[in-house]
């Protein structure tokens, strides 16, 4: 059982860990904070609250998979992200909302992340060898998100909607131009197609590791510095 313990040099191990505990802090703050946020903003705080919620969950689990298997946990992985993304783009509509954000605007978000996703799945495991092309897909599934946020329906919505909404979604978009744009780092750091086909890390263990530490980081900072900024907002806002 010696390998189900975290060793001082297993820096991915001890990431998927922090990552465990900062994401259940994070749930149980946002949880508990529902009966001291108006109802204007309760529903945009617990959706903050579930994507923490479940990432502390996926991260339990793949914490346990990489220490039996020394694995990276890819499947677990893109299965907390299908849930979670989604639901970060779901916080656009919800702020936009009372600034007459529609439906169809939930959807674009929502089928460009799942788009997002599931090419960046196959380029990392079932297609790897086609893995630039994947990961080509996945970007520009990822830059109409950006494209929406910034210059689209919800950059327009954002300024009717009053200035701290405008803030809060500015300083979101950052999160999604500068926060999101990390993943593809790790992307290219676990797969043989690197960098427009050079790898970046010859060793496949080390490429992987290096993926699933960047992955780690990239999800605290996005996943609770998102809840944070909904929280903030209706803390700020009537």
């Amino acid at each position: 059982m010696e390998h189900l313990k975290i060793a001082s040099d297993n820096y991915v191990a001890f990431t998927f860990f922090i990552g465990t505990m900062a994401m259940m802090a994070a749930s149980v703050f946002f949880f508990f904070e529902l009966n001291n946020t108006t109802q204007k903003w309760r529903t945009s705080v617990l959706v903050s609250g579930l994507i923490t919620f479940i990432a502390a969950v996926h991260y339990y689990y793949m914490r346990g998979y990489n220490l039996e298997t020394g694995e990276s946990p890819t499947f677990f992985r893109y299965v907390d992200w299908i849930l979670t993304v989604p639901l970060m783009c779901v916080e656009f509509y919800l702020i936009t909302k009372k600034a007459g954000a529609k439906m169809s605007l939930l959807w674009k978000l929502i089928a460009a992340s799942l788009v997002m996703l599931v090419t960046g799945y196959f380029g990392e495991t079932i297609d790897r060898e086609s893995s630039v092309m994947w990961g080509t897909l996945s970007g520009i599934a990822y830059f109409y998100i950006v494209y929406l946020i910034w210059f689209g329906e919800v950059a327009q919505l954002a300024k009717s909607a009053g200035p701290q909404v405008q803030k809060a979604t500015r300083v979101l978009a950052w999160f999604v131009l500068v926060g999101w744009a990390i993943y593809p780092l790790g992307y290219m750091l676990g797969t043989p197609g690197g960098l427009f086909g050079i790898a970046l890390v010859d060793d496949p263990a080390a490429a992987s590791h290096s993926m699933d530490i960047v992955y780690n980081i990239a999800d605290a900072i996005n996943k609770i510095g998102f809840g944070l900024v909904i929280y903030s907002l209706s803390r700020k806002e009537d």
